[in-house]
Formats: structure tokens, C-alpha cells, sequence
């Protein structure tokens, strides 16, 4: 009695796209969230003023670096210094975004010190 023996293909775990609806996901950081609020502002404004639909914005946790140095160069170790930096953070979906949404906010103006990242997701 012989068996055939049948081998299955191993099955693949990557899962397949689906061709739902495509997004822009954007990242806005900035130091001051004043500045920070006001560059999401001008965003979802341009992406309104092409009838986009807008999640968000999203507010992020924030980033809080501290840094804790001596006063002294030499002497005194107990007399210390402490800094921190926080980094705002915000995050918007823009959904199905047409070519002109995205053309418009190539060209956009934001303050100095707000970054961006811009994924299409």
C-alpha cells in the first residue's frame, strides 16, 4: 500500500490589501503647542477648503526629555540643575485624498518649528 503523498503549499501570512478607502496620515510636532495648534489650523483649513474629510486632530502624548546637569563645574554635587524639553504632538487623517488636497499641502506656509511626516496609508 502505497500513499501518495500530497504536499499543500504553505499558506502565506501576510495579509492581502484591501482596496478600501486610502488615507493620509499627518504627523505635526512642534516645541510650543500655541505654534503647534495653529499649523493644524491652516491644515484642515486647506484640506475644508477642498472638500476633504478630515479626522482629527488627534492630540498625541507628549514627549517630555529632562536633563539634570551639576551647577558647578568642580564642587558642590548636590547642587543640581534640572531642564526639560516637551514635544506636542498632533495627528490628522485626511480620507480619500484627491491630488489636488495633496498638491495644496505641498505648498502650505507652517510656522518655523513645527515638522511634518506625511504617510499614505
Amino acid at each position: 500500500m502505497a500513499e501518495a503523498s500530497v504536499k499543500k503549499a504553505p499558506r502565506s501570512r501576510a495579509k492581502k490589501k484591501e482596496a478600501g478607502p486610502s488615507r493620509l496620515r499627518i504627523r505635526v510636532r512642534a516645541y510650543e503647542h500655541g505654534v503647534l495648534d495653529g499649523a493644524v489650523k491652516q491644515i484642515i483649513d486647506v484640506a475644508a477648503r477642498h472638500n476633504a474629510e478630515v479626522v482629527g486632530p488627534v492630540p498625541l502624548p507628549i514627549d517630555i526629555k529632562k536633563y539634570t546637569v551639576n551647577r558647578s563645574t568642580f564642587i558642590d554635587k548636590d547642587s543640581r540643575e534640572q531642564f526639560e524639553m516637551r514635544i506636542h504632538k498632533r495627528m490628522i487623517d485626511i480620507l480619500n485624498p484627491a491630488p489636488k488636497v495633496i498638491e495644496a499641502l505641498t505648498n502650505i506656509d507652517l510656522p518655523s518649528g513645527v515638522s511634518i511626516d506625511v504617510k499614505m496609508m
